[in-house]
């Protein structure tokens, strides 16, 4: 699993003008390839009249997933560089379609590429992006006298409490970096006088 990726925060356009032509970028989060999909669709019936709709989607940390289409532009001139940009910026879980419409002057294979590759690099900065890190899911569990305590120091620590359930025990979801997991374990030993139990589970992504 990639240790890092980065991605949109939340879904935007970006217009620019070249040569009387307008490009819109559109880039919005997507956790699957569907959801990809239905992004695109989405920005196709908003655009009918555009002269294009060309789009590139990265889904998976590690990129398993990459799609592209130049929707009648010359091949290989809209949608692989708009991938290309993606995958150069480390996008993953992204989806994003430019819109062109033709403004009457032609701009060669190397202005589109240009063009297209460009639109989507002013929209990811100017949109701007999010780093994901890996981290492990883990589960505290402490019996209610010391659970406030321990949620304090965690949060205090800047450790991301994910979830806290409350039955004969308190029951505190947890993320925590894969180097971190034996320093955590010594420091609530030692903050629980031995009396919380501590769980690992999967890994997961989320906010760096």
């Amino acid at each position: 699993m990639q240790d890092e990726y980065r991605t949109v925060a939340h879904e935007g356009v970006h217009e620019t003008e070249i040569n009387r032509s307008r490009f819109l970028c559109a880039l919005a989060p997507a956790a699957t390839e569907q959801e990809a999909q239905d992004f695109v669709a989405r920005i196709r019936k908003e655009h009918p009249t555009a002269t294009h709709n060309c789009f590139a989607y990265v889904i998976g940390a590690d990129a398993a997933v990459q799609k592209a289409s130049d929707d009648g532009e010359p091949g290989g001139t809209a949608g692989v560089p708009m991938l290309q940009m993606l995958l150069r910026r480390d996008m993953r879980y992204v989806a994003a379609v430019v819109t062109r419409y033709y403004g009457g002057v032609k701009l060669g294979a190397g202005g589109l590429i240009r063009a297209y590759g460009g639109a989507v690099g002013e929209a990811l900065d100017t949109l701007g992006t999010v780093t994901r890190r890996r981290f492990r899911l883990a589960t505290v569990t402490v019996d209610h006298q010391r659970a406030g305590k321990v949620q304090n120091d965690l949060r205090a620590a800047g450790r991301e409490v994910r979830d806290v359930h409350y039955g004969e025990a308190v029951t505190i979801e947890i993320g925590l970096p894969d180097a971190d997991v034996d320093a955590f374990r010594g420091w609530l030993a030692d903050a629980t006088a031995g009396s919380a139990v501590f769980e690992l589970g999967g890994e997961a992504y989320g906010d760096a």
